[in-house]
């Protein structure tokens, strides 16, 4: 299997180790049709999303199969459903879910995206 266009690598920061079996989801942004017209409050045109992927991350905390080995540019959305993995430890979080929306402005790049994680906060960055 080939690798994924856009992967990820999901860490918890607050214990030092890899997050396995973190679900994300990887969707197409689409602009909104006439039927559903609408523009965010920062006057860009709305999306409408499209599931094209998703994969649990592995025992390193890594997706290579998230969605397609190759993708347009465009808009897309993943989706880390943080709350998830926080509660099968039993441990609290402010962040049920992280939404990272990025732009595939090259689709001749692979696109990596990094995510630390701790209960009360996250980051991330446009990885290698």
């Amino acid at each position: 299997m080939s690798r994924s266009h856009i992967t990820s690598h999901v860490l918890d920061a607050a214990l030092g180790v890899p997050a396995r079996d973190v679900m994300i989801r990887l969707e197409r942004g689409t602009p909104a049709t006439s039927a559903s017209p609408g523009e965010a409050a920062d006057g860009a045109p709305s999306l409408t999303w499209e599931q094209i992927g998703s994969q649990r991350t592995d025992e390193d905390g890594r997706t290579t199969a998230l969605g397609p080995s190759q993708l347009d540019a465009g808009t897309y959305r993943l989706t880390v459903e943080t709350g998830e993995y926080f509660a099968a430890a039993d441990r609290p979080t402010f962040y049920p879910q992280v939404v990272l929306v990025v732009d595939v402005a090259d689709a001749d790049q692979h696109y990596h995206v990094p995510v630390l994680l701790s209960p009360f906060a996250y980051t991330t960055y446009r990885g290698s």
